[in-house]
């Protein structure tokens, strides 16, 4: 009897992971999408693009590949950073048009995350407002092949896409952990070669930072321990030498994989402070997703620490420091230095003041902190004065 009601009680705490994504990496594996989108019988395909690559030798090479495979291509550029949904409309009616049958996205996290959208629009109709939250919609969207050209937003493989909402000057967070990930992720380093050194520097932190918040996430489990400390190890050891020479195709490689491998997991653990804060930073004064991550990771960090000290003890050796001898909360204390130095190596921004920030909103923002409810996943529980005090501190 005792037992059952033992295992009755571990019960309520079964957690899961699940990674629809097949995934092809290595220098060149940008040469599967020919293959891919034969097996897909594809023979009309939407691109969503990155502007700045249109003209580049990798694009060039993806076209070529296309052409032999012959598929007829429409191609849509009119992707800023943080899409609006507006520009999630153009999208769609320029894939409704081509009648494409198969979704390819070529760039960051933005124009990933519209041709999700699009691709949830194609099936499922409606706006994109319509979607917003946890498994609103329930259609499989159209195949997507998604071949990143940042290491940041893991959202090849993520369960989620967020658009702006212009008009409550809010982004909306699309959330399906079956069926918004692409289907098929390419991760090529020869996509980065051409990544500016602040970009890759913002997006690498992004990435960290989905690593590091899934990892002390409340909802963590001994899957996703294992993939966020490999993420941590892989994108604190190689963010330095990418951001030096992005023409560095080891360091890219390492820096894909561990942006994905964060993305496999963040969906399903939930994230926490650091991207609750930065959704309003970001919102509020224009600014990218990652740095708003970077300039509020270290302040959040030090923050959460009393609260999962274990953690971040081994997040430290994840961060090669030297932590024989130390008692776990002297260990704890490194991972934070380790990432304050990170910042700081990368030229990330100490104090939201220094990105044009201004105190006038922060009770405002605190308030929509606390209204998020990111205490679902974060592990130290926050008030709405401890989020004003947090926005104090890193101003």
């Amino acid at each position: 009897m005792c037992v059952d009601k033992e295992i009755a009680m571990q019960s309520m705490n079964v957690s899961s992971y699940f990674c629809p994504t097949k995934v092809f990496m290595g220098v060149g594996s940008h040469q599967k999408i020919k293959e891919v989108v034969q097996q897909l019988g594809c023979k009309r395909i939407f691109i969503a693009l990155d502007a700045a690559l249109s003209k580049s030798d990798f694009y060039k090479g993806i076209q070529k590949l296309l052409a032999e495979a012959g598929v007829e291509v429409a191609i849509f550029t009119q992707i800023e950073p943080d899409p609006s949904a507006h520009t999630v409309e153009k999208a769609f009616a320029a894939c409704a048009q081509h009648q494409a049958s198969v979704l390819l996205a070529i760039g960051g996290g933005s124009t990933i995350d519209v041709a999700k959208a699009v691709g949830i629009l194609a099936t499922n109709g409606g706006r994109i407002h319509d979607y917003e939250g946890i498994e609103k919609f329930s259609i499989a969207p159209l195949p997507l092949i998604a071949i990143p050209t940042t290491a940041g937003t893991g959202s090849e493989v993520s369960g989620s896409c967020v658009i702006s909402d212009t008009e409550k000057n809010l982004k909306m967070s699309i959330r399906h952990a079956s069926l918004n990930p692409a289907k098929f992720a390419i991760l090529d380093p020869l996509a980065l070669c051409t990544l500016p050194a602040h970009v890759a520097a913002h997006s690498g932190i992004d990435a960290f930072v989905h690593a590091f918040e899934s990892y002390v996430s409340l909802q963590a489990n001994l899957i996703t321990d294992a993939i966020n400390i490999q993420a941590i190890e892989l994108l604190a050891s190689n963010i330095r030498a990418f951001v030096a020479d992005r023409t560095n195709l080891e360091a890219g490689l390492n820096m894909l994989c561990g942006s994905a491998l964060a993305g496999m997991t963040f969906g399903q653990t939930g994230l926490g402070n650091v991207h609750c804060m930065a959704r309003f930073v970001g919102a509020n004064y224009h600014l990218s997703h990652g740095l708003s991550n970077a300039v509020c990771l270290p302040h959040v960090a030090r923050f959460n620490l009393i609260a999962r000290p274990e953690k971040f003890a081994r997040v430290a050796v994840a961060m090669h420091q030297s932590t024989q001898g130390l008692s776990v909360q002297e260990a704890a204390h490194c991972a934070v230095t380790a990432i304050e130095q990170m910042c700081a190596d990368l030229e990330i921004p100490k104090r939201l003041r220094d990105v044009g920030a201004t105190p006038e909103l922060f009770d405002e923002m605190a308030q929509m902190c606390t209204q998020a409810n990111y205490n679902r996943w974060n592990p130290r529980h926050t008030s709405t004065e401890e989020f004003r005090q947090l926005f104090a501190r890193a101003y």
